[in-house]
């Protein structure tokens, strides 16, 4: 799979991008990235990006010009691969545990990063996506299409070290992860519930299945209105009061 991320600040992704899960992927060529500064795709000497809204107001606005030229060079270097450009801005679609299975399907993703006071509304028209990484500001669109790459990128066979990773963790299955413990058994007074010590697989699945359930319902309940849960399930659900956990 490849990224390809449009920005005027290349340098911001060299640290993550050569550490960590990601890294790795990348030094063994399971995933590809290809970082494109959008001051290459400008014409005047001062490589300008940017300039003052029409109509007045404060800061200054990303020109079409050179985003557009960007976009397109990444779309014909794609060849037969269709790449999928997603814009980050605070206007998109918040991003989500399905957005990142959505984009994983696709062979070539495109991430243009917002800076300044905004886009040219034009560049809209240019991209397939516009994706948000919550409802807060940022300074730029740098971070959320690292956030885009990891959580797309993990999900890519032979990325993770174990296959199965994914598919346990939070929202892997529309629900919360249940706790995990390791060594020491007891700490401080509080011990590793005794059903991981028992050996008995099946009751240790039941136990985590249920308190992935619990810890959703306290949480996160809005979670269990698409989460897939069987009548067993469901009549657990209506025997727990919400409460606190550890």
């Amino acid at each position: 799979m490849r990224f390809d991320i449009l920005t005027l600040f290349p340098d911001f992704f060299t640290s993550p991008l050569n550490h960590g899960v990601i890294g790795r992927a990348v030094s063994k060529g399971i995933l590809t990235v290809g970082i494109h500064n959008i001051r290459d795709f400008t014409d005047d000497k001062h490589r300008t990006t940017d300039d003052y809204p029409y109509g007045g107001g404060a800061g200054m606005v990303m020109k079409v010009e050179p985003v557009a030229r960007a976009i397109e060079a990444v779309r014909g270097a794609g060849g037969m691969v269709e790449t999928t450009v997603v814009l980050t801005t605070p206007q998109g679609a918040r991003f989500g545990q399905d957005t990142a299975l959505d984009l994983k399907r696709r062979g070539r993703i495109a991430i243009v990063c917002g800076r300044y006071e905004g886009f040219d509304e034009r560049i809209r028209g240019l991209v397939d996506m516009e994706i948000s990484a919550g409802d807060y500001i940022l300074t730029g669109g740098e971070v959320p299409a690292l956030m885009i790459m990891d959580a797309v990128g993990r999900l890519i066979p032979d990325v993770l070290g174990e296959p199965s990773s994914p598919e346990h963790e939070s929202f892997g299955d529309g629900l919360l992860e249940y706790p995990q413990y390791t060594r020491p058994e007891e700490w401080r007074g509080m011990k590793v519930p005794s059903v991981l010590l028992s050996g008995d697989h099946a009751g240790i699945e039941r136990w985590r299945r249920q308190e992935s359930i619990a810890r959703t319902l306290e949480r996160r309940p809005d979670l269990l209105k698409k989460a897939v849960l069987s009548d067993e399930e469901r009549a657990f659900i209506g025997r727990l009061r919400p409460g606190p956990r550890n």
